[in-house]
């Protein structure tokens, strides 16, 4: 005992908090600790081709959809409840945009509105079961699942039906051009040593984690001023640090390559949405009121099933956004599109620290979580393993999210 003491003694006040910290915040942290290690690891094991420019730009885009619908999927569990349907209205919303473009005729535009709002009606008539019948979200969308598998397979004939226009593709496909001179990006180039330099996508990675800082640190100005409890300043100082320097080194591995992606773009206005929105509204709280106890949010005056009925109109929109994304990067609609992604979004955002219960979960997690699933696939695909033991692996992974979710409840409670 008298050792321990003398150990503790003499450890620096600031090595204590930093490891109170951690343990105490383990849950937030530990998945952006496990995602760095997967990269490093694939990294070596692949010999450099995980984080080649090109293999970057793939990854970015192979998993957009996966993000996108994360989105929603976290507001859903959030809520306390689930969508199985997901990956089904994907691909039905692809197969709408398809029919809509190739065998009519309609305008890209007119028909990304027209199925945002299918989407959208979608996600409203399974939440009014949901919401206001009471009927579990596990059955409702069980049933979703189905309907709108078979619905895909009806509207294609069970035939693939493309290709589409090249405005459509662009939304999956397509790169923001450089707006910079020409003579900038190839001195830059020459400084660094490399072929070209897309300049916007290296000046955007530069502002972006110029943001970063500026918005952390003003936060923690802030906490302190309201005498809130903070991390410790080393370890605010590494995170920072870190998540500013991955930010240019990804920016940069892109500007190297073709630039920035039109759905990288989408991806990042929607997370800082979403993250505003769940962080820093009434309704987002709310949300988080709902799942984590329904009976003493309503009698607070919260209405409960307007909530859950928005999070499946939400999720219906993004299911759809999604769905033209697949379609577009694809350049046809299948019949199996979607198929069994609705797991790949839940294994996500479970993955990304959201809880079984509902309550709990950020949408920053969520994203982390997609792609960690995402470098997962792309590595093992990179090494040659076998789409078995792929599948065996990454039910591991969500088995030790989960456990680790009940781990964690367990030890606060």
């Amino acid at each position: 005992m008298a050792l321990a003491e003398q150990r503790d003694e003499g450890m620096a006040p600031e090595s204590r908090g930093v490891m109170d910290y951690l343990v105490h915040n383990m849950r937030e942290y530990g998945l952006l600790v496990a995602l760095i290690l997967v990269m490093v690891f694939f990294q070596i094991v692949t010999d450099g081709t995980l984080l080649r420019p090109v293999n970057v730009t793939n990854l970015l885009l192979q998993n957009s959809y996966i993000v996108i619908m994360a989105l929603g999927m976290l507001i859903v569990i959030v809520s306390g409840n689930i969508d199985l349907s997901v990956g089904s209205v994907m691909g039905f919303i692809g197969a709408l945009a398809a029919v809509m473009i190739v065998e009519w005729g309609a305008p890209t535009l007119v028909t990304a509105v027209a199925c945002l709002v299918a989407g959208g009606i979608i996600g409203g008539m399974q939440g009014y079961w949901i919401a206001y019948w009471k009927i579990p979200s596990f059955i409702v969308t069980l049933a979703g699942m189905l309907v709108f598998r078979g619905a895909s397979l009806w509207l294609l004939e069970g035939q693939s039906l493309g290709p589409f226009p090249r405005e459509f593709q662009l939304i999956a496909n397509g790169f923001v051009p450089d707006i910079f001179p020409a003579a900038w990006g190839a001195g830059l180039a020459e400084l660094l040593g490399v072929r070209n330099v897309n300049v916007l996508a290296l000046a955007t990675g530069l502002i972006a984690a110029g943001l970063i800082l500026w918005m952390e640190t003003k936060s923690r100005a802030q906490n302190r001023a309201y005498g809130m409890e903070q991390e410790p300043y080393s370890f605010f100082l590494a995170r920072v640090g870190i998540t500013c320097l991955a930010l240019i080194f990804i920016l940069y591995k892109l500007s190297t390559f073709r630039g920035l992606p039109n759905v990288l773009i989408t991806m990042g206005v929607l997370t800082i949405i979403y993250a505003f929105f769940t962080a820093r509204t009434t309704t987002g709280r709310r949300i988080y009121a709902l799942g984590g106890n329904e009976k003493a949010a309503k009698l607070s005056g919260i209405r409960t099933e307007r909530l859950t009925f928005l999070a499946f109109v939400n999720m219906g929109v993004l299911a759809a956004a999604a769905g033209m994304v697949f379609a577009a990067r694809l350049n046809s609609a299948t019949p199996k599109a979607g198929f069994a992604l609705e797991l790949d979004v839940i294994a996500a955002v479970f993955i990304g620290g959201a809880s079984m219960s509902g309550g709990v979960g950020k949408i920053v997690g969520a994203v982390v979580g997609a792609f960690l699933m995402g470098v997962l696939n792309n590595g093992m695909s990179i090494m040659g393993i076998g789409i078995d033991y792929q599948q065996v692996i990454k039910g591991l992974v969500l088995l030790a999210a989960v456990i680790f979710d009940v781990y964690n409840k367990s030890r606060q409670a």
